[in-house]
């Protein structure tokens, strides 16, 4: 992400959607400690992951969503899937997984709007 952050900053969007729950892509949060998101963009981190049959606690959803929104603001955050869960998953899989990030993005909620 580093290497690719200020080339992906440069497309003219609304939002940047990218991988953050895959394990090779998770430590990746931290290029927003030094990059700064412009102030009309918002970013899509995935925060369940195609890559595993495993499904993610809640609870694990909602640090990844708050390490982004500690770092870019919680406006400016719209918690994803890495990539598309399907055909890559089984899907009781998927969907277990899509109902983990909904869990996960109402405990965050209650963390960044009380």
């Amino acid at each position: 992400m580093r290497d690719i952050v200020e080339v992906m900053l440069a497309v003219d969007c609304q939002a940047y959607s990218f991988e953050a729950g895959n394990v090779r892509h998770e430590h990746e949060w931290k290029v927003w400690q030094d990059v700064k998101l412009p102030d009309d963009k918002v970013i899509l981190p995935g925060v369940v992951s195609h890559a595993t049959n495993v499904v993610e606690h809640p609870e694990l959803v909602a640090e990844r969503i708050l390490r982004f929104t500690n770092l870019v603001g919680r406006e400016r955050v719209i918690a994803a899937t890495d990539c598309g869960l399907g055909g890559r998953v089984y899907p009781q899989i998927a969907w277990a997984k899509l109902e983990t990030l909904v869990e996960g993005a109402s405990l965050a909620s209650k963390q960044l709007w009380r």
